[in-house]
């Protein structure tokens, strides 16, 4: 039997934290839900995988090479390998998948 899981299940983050949970992956692929509560700016990403992400629940603000963005569920993002990137805050149910490749 296939196991079914379900991302709103997943657990809710303390403040200023994220938790990541690698949902599949293999030798060119990853995706992972992210489950985020910022008030602060988090990671300085620059990332050698291309990531595409997309906000399924909450709000979130991101800075994505300098510019800053606000983003509300269902707003998503192509981020190519090595821009610079971070999250600056989200809502409590911030929820987020993302999508990484080579």
């Amino acid at each position: 039997m296939i196991p079914i899981n379900n991302l709103y299940n997943a657990l809710e983050p303390d403040e200023n934290r994220e938790i990541f949970t690698t949902l599949f992956q293999n030798n060119s692929l990853k995706i992972e839900s992210i489950r985020s509560w910022l008030k602060t700016p988090g990671e300085l990403y620059n990332q050698e995988e291309n990531e595409w992400v997309i906000l399924l629940a909450g709000e979130a603000r991101m800075e994505l090479k300098d510019v800053k963005v606000n983003l509300q569920a269902g707003d998503y993002c192509f981020i190519p390998r090595h821009t610079p990137h971070r999250v600056l805050s989200t809502s409590k149910d911030a929820l987020w998948l993302g999508v990484f490749s080579s």
